[in-house]
Formats: structure tokens, sequence, C-alpha cells
């Protein structure tokens, strides 16, 4: 049997979320936003918010412990509370910084009869709801532990999908589709440095709105470069 050729191929759109097709980091305003309703303490939280914050842009944060300190709040909240005040967060937070040019991008893929996926390091909880305002169906995101009373632990259940773990994640999510790499052609859009693996895998990698070291890598190879929150 031939292989099969660009045209017979699935097109593929996968997206990064936070700072590709957000202006904004959801996880890390979420935090805030927990701060702001009084769930955390203001000044404790924060200061390990945005620790780590830094780590993440480095590429050195260790997610698990991230996600541990990231879900306490909801852990402690319960399912009912903790819908609540996501459907506040969205409201407050999210809608207003959803841009009509990442609508658009996306759109544009899905009119061309393309799968589109998100695929982001960010928890489902949060992320879930932000995929849909977008139009999107498809997420890979941090799959989060559940307890026996149905309810998270505050532990990540499979495989982060960061770094290395973003690739891994997308060939699960093809296998259980019948597909594999070979049988897609891929454009990934993406801002960070965490996501290069993800990038050097796909067919057409787009360095969009890039952080400092992705700029200069996309650079050096002749990847696309997009910024699509130019400011005006």
């Amino acid at each position: 049997m031939s292989k099969k050729t660009r045209l017979d191929k699935t097109r593929l759109a996968l997206f990064d979320l936070d700072h590709t097709l957000l202006p904004i980091d959801s996880d890390y305003a979420w935090g805030v936003f927990t701060q702001d309703i009084g769930w955390t303490d203001p000044v404790v939280f924060q200061a390990r918010n945005d620790e780590y914050y830094e780590h993440y842009k480095a590429g050195t944060l260790d997610v698990h412990d991230y996600v541990r300190f990231a879900t306490e709040a909801l852990r402690l909240r319960g399912p009912a509370e903790a819908a609540a005040a996501h459907a506040r967060f969205m409201e407050s937070v999210i809608l207003p910084a959803i841009r009509d040019e990442a609508v658009s991008l996306v759109r544009r893929h899905q009119d061309a009869g393309e799968q589109v996926v998100i695929i982001t390091a960010t928890n489902e909880f949060v992320t879930g709801p932000i995929a849909r305002a977008l139009g999107v169906e498809e997420l890979i995101a941090v799959q989060l532990e559940r307890g026996p009373d149905g309810w998270i632990t505050g532990e990540i259940a499979g495989v982060p999908s960061m770094r290395e773990g973003k690739v891994e994640r997308v060939a699960q999510w093809l296998a259980a589709r019948g597909l594999g790499w070979s049988d897609v052609h891929a454009t990934f859009y993406s801002d960070s440095i965490n996501d290069l693996p993800l990038l050097e895998t796909v067919d057409h990698p787009v360095a969009t709105n890039p952080d400092d070291r992705l700029r200069a890598i996309a650079g050096e190879r002749g990847w696309r470069i997009l910024d699509l929150f130019r400011k005006k």
C-alpha cells in the first residue's frame, strides 16, 4: 500500500491557549481571581503564584507540584462552589480577553475543513469552558485525578500536556481515532519555548506571539512568526 500523500492526510490545526489564543495566562489569571474572591491568602498565594509562573516561563516548572498548589482552593470548596466561581471568572476575566483576531484564526482553520484542537498545559477545569467559548470542541489539557467522591484530588491523571508531554498526548489523541503522525498534516501555534518539542514534531510550526527565546529559534529555523496580538 502506498504512503498517504499530503492531500490524503487529515489536516490538523493545534493551538496552545495562554498567550497564543488568549492574550493572558488563564491559569495565572484563575489564581489571581481566587485570591480576589477571598479563597486564598493574598500575600502568600500571590508570592507562590508568581514564583511558579516564573518557573513556567523559564521552562523549569514542576507541573505536579504546581497543580497541587493551583487546585488546593478548588478541592476545599467543592464542585458546586467551584463551578459557580468559574462562571464568574469567565464573565469577568476570560470573555473580555477573547480577541477577534484569535477567533478569526480558529474559524479560518475550521472553515477550511481542518480538525482544530487546543492543547494546553493548564488544567481541564480552568480551560474546558474557555475552549467552548472559542468554539473549539476538542481540548487536550492537564487531566485532574478524581477521588472516590468524583471530585479532584490535586494530582494529575495520566501524562501532563506540557513540554514533551504535549507530543505524547497528541499521539494518544490520534491513536484513539485510529491515526498516527504519518496520517496527519499538522500545524501548531504556540508562544512558548516550553512547546518546542511539539513545534519540532508538526509539519508547520507557527511561533505565535512568541517569547524571546522562541522568537530567536523561529528566526534561525525559518519558521513562520505570527504576532497575533500586535499592539495598535
